[in-house]
């Protein structure tokens, strides 16, 4: 006994330890794999291999981003746009987990709304823009709802399809068992559905982003939409290439905070995620 419990324990270690060195390698790949691509593209940029009027250099992009991050109006462009995205993204959420949910589990509210699920889903926010302009004019609530038109759909529908896939025979035990139907929403439903349902908002918080940009291309001051779209009126590519950029690392920065609050709800699924 003592001698099997020892060699699980050295598997264990070893296990432990090789997925440590992994994502310690997974990390220098990553590294190495970006510091390649910029040396290429320094390269190419310096000998002429691609004219820098169709490509700047990555001297001249950080050169661009060094000017907006002296004056701060790169925090106020990424503090803009992250304020739309997340105010609209969670107005969607709001709206659409619970309907999703109640779609999900009861046929008649899925029968009903299906035929406008069906129209409005093939609609990206762009087609939104100009009837919120003519609604809500240029503002922020503006901004808000082409955010909220182009996210609401698709965590309903991630909602709607997490909510079915939860195991029936659970269902069914609990309310065996004496389980009310709020009872068994609560604790067997709802913790059946929460990792998909997660997984669905990780997505659709890319997608809002999208939405946002849209919306600062056509109509805002403020945001990394506006950025990117004065670097194009002027014919300044750096410019627009350091709102891309921008936008890259803030969603990648809100990717890893959806992680980490993932982790934090879903406590059972740690152990799969490594």
């Amino acid at each position: 006994m003592a001698a099997t419990q020892t060699t699980e324990l050295g598997g264990r270690r070893r296990s432990h330890r090789a997925g440590w060195l992994r994502l310690r390698l997974s990390l220098l790949l990553q590294i190495l794999s970006v510091c390649a691509f910029l040396a290429l593209w320094s390269v190419a940029t310096e000998h002429g291999w691609v004219s820098t009027i169709f490509l700047p250099s990555p001297r001249a992009v950080a050169a661009e981003a060094g000017k907006l991050i002296g004056t701060g109006e790169l925090w106020q462009a990424v503090a803009a746009s992250s304020r739309r995205v997340f105010l609209g993204f969670a107005l969607a959420a709001v709206v659409a987990v619970p309907l999703g949910i109640v779609m999900g589990v009861w046929w008649p509210a899925k029968a009903v709304m299906d035929p406008f699920v069906s129209l409005l889903r093939p609609l990206p926010s762009i087609t939104w823009i100009p009837l919120s302009i003519l609604w809500l004019g240029i503002g922020e609530s503006q901004k808000t709802a082409i955010v909220f038109m182009g996210s609401w759909i698709y965590i309903l529908l991630y909602t709607i399809e997490s909510t079915k896939r939860v195991d029936p025979l659970l269902i069914r035990a609990a309310r065996n068992l004496g389980a009310s139907d709020v009872a068994i929403m609560r604790e067997v439903i709802l913790p059946g559905a929460l990792p998909g349902i997660l997984s669905g908002l990780k997505v659709t918080l890319a997608i809002s982003w999208s939405c946002v940009i849209s919306a600062e291309m056509v109509a805002a001051q403020t945001g990394l939409g506006a950025i990117i779209w004065y670097g194009k009126d002027w014919g300044n590519l750096a410019l627009v290439l350091v709102g891309m950029v921008g936008i890259s690392i803030t969603v990648l920065l809100a990717d890893v905070l959806a992680e980490r609050i993932e982790r934090l709800l879903l406590p059972w699924e740690r152990h799969r995620r490594g």
